[in-house]
């Protein structure tokens, strides 16, 4: 009922920059269930357990990890059904597979197959 797919992702250099999107499709997908929807952006390096790295709820208030903030933005198009993740002053522990994750209640998780990030000079 909810699909997920991300894109953006790629190699870069440390210090670079990229833009990470999300874009929802679905038959229950519409621009009021991506507004009520708690959406958020995830990342798992090789060997290493899946992190929260910023998330974003119905009123507008965000969260970023520690490690992210002032570098990562995670914001949203309800419209366009899509969430992005601006990634700025990319360094290699930034290194992983990033996926994207809707939250429509506490049983009513959907994920994306998530899209490679790789910092690497």
């Amino acid at each position: 009922q909810v699909q997920l797919v991300e894109s953006g992702g790629g190699l870069v250099q440390p210090g670079g920059s990229l833009r990470l999107s999300c874009v929802l499709s679905g038959s229950i997908v519409s621009s009021g269930t991506v507004s009520r929807g708690t959406v958020s952006w995830y990342r798992q390096a090789p060997g290493k357990q899946r992190e929260l790295v910023a998330a974003l709820f119905p009123g507008g208030s965000t969260t970023h990890a520690d490690s992210v903030k002032g570098r990562f933005t995670i914001s949203k198009d309800n419209v366009k059904k899509t969430v992005y993740l601006e990634m700025n002053r990319l360094n290699v522990e930034d290194t992983g597979v990033y996926y994207c994750k809707i939250r429509l209640g506490e049983w009513d998780d959907y994920w994306g197959q998530g899209t490679q990030v790789t910092v690497s000079s």
